[in-house]
Parts: C-alpha cells; structure tokens; sequence
C-alpha cells in the first residue's frame, strides 16, 4: 500500500499549525516604557563649607523596569574607575537639555527612587528637568517627562 500526496496534505497541515501555534501565542514581548519622573523634596546640605540644595527624584513606573537593565556590566565601558558599573545609566538633565548630574551604578529599578542634582543654595534651580536612561547594550534611550523642580 502506498501514501498518495493527498493523504499527506493533511499530516503536513497538522505539522506547521503545531509548530507555528505555539509562537504565535506566546506572551508578547513587554516594551520598556518611558520613565515617569516625580519631584520628591529639596534637602539643604554644607558640602566643604558651601551651602547646597539637593533636589530629590523618583521614577513613578519605576517597577515597569527589568532588573536585567541595572545588572553589573563588566563588558560595556566602565564608568570613570567602576568596572562593573550598571548597563543602565541615568541622567538628569534641564529643560534645555544641560546634563545635572548622572547615575551609572544603579543596581536595581527601585534605586530610582533616589536619584538627584544638587546646586549651591544661592543659585536658582531650573524649572523644569528631565531624566534620561541609556541602556547601553542596546543603545536605547528612555527620556522622561518635564517635571518641575518645587513642590
């Protein structure tokens, strides 16, 4: 008795939906979102006799983040003598876009919630900052919203 190609018709039918259904409903990939920052207070603080404010930031979405984006990443650049610095970095940035001061040892989503810039206490703060995360093993950019820097 021989198979005919009509009687495999359908046993390769079946074949492709078993190996084509299970990729085509299998969880979809969970974009990173964009950062939603939030001013969280000012502190006042002498540092080598010079009077400074630190304004204090959170990120609101912050448990959106992967961890897999603050783990220790010895094989990209380091940051300054940090060798294992993050595979994110974080930047706090003015309204025009001046870099405030920038984070590249964050070790997980949660350390978010401590970011700052500090200014000699005589000095105006910008109105207005945003943050900016590097992911620096794909080379994409999450930037924040403006948010101000009073309460």
């Amino acid at each position: 008795m021989t198979v005919t190609s009509t009687k495999l018709r359908p046993l390769f039918a079946l074949s492709f939906i078993i190996l084509l259904v299970p990729q085509l409903i299998a969880a979809p990939q969970v974009q990173t979102p964009n950062p939603i920052a939030v001013f969280t207070g000012s502190e006042y603080l002498t540092i080598s006799g010079v009077q400074m404010t630190r304004y204090r930031f959170d990120v609101f979405n912050k448990e959106s983040f992967s961890a897999d984006l603050f783990a220790a990443s010895p094989k990209l650049p380091p940051c300054g003598r940090n060798t294992s610095s993050s595979r994110t970095w974080v930047d706090l940035y003015d309204q025009n876009g001046k870099r405030l001061n920038g984070f590249c040892a964050l070790g997980k989503p949660d350390d978010l919630n401590g970011i700052w810039f500090s200014m000699d206490s005589n000095t105006i703060p910008p109105s207005w900052i945003y943050i900016e995360l590097t992911d620096r093993l794909t080379n994409t950019k999450y930037k924040s919203n403006l948010v101000e820097t009073c309460l």
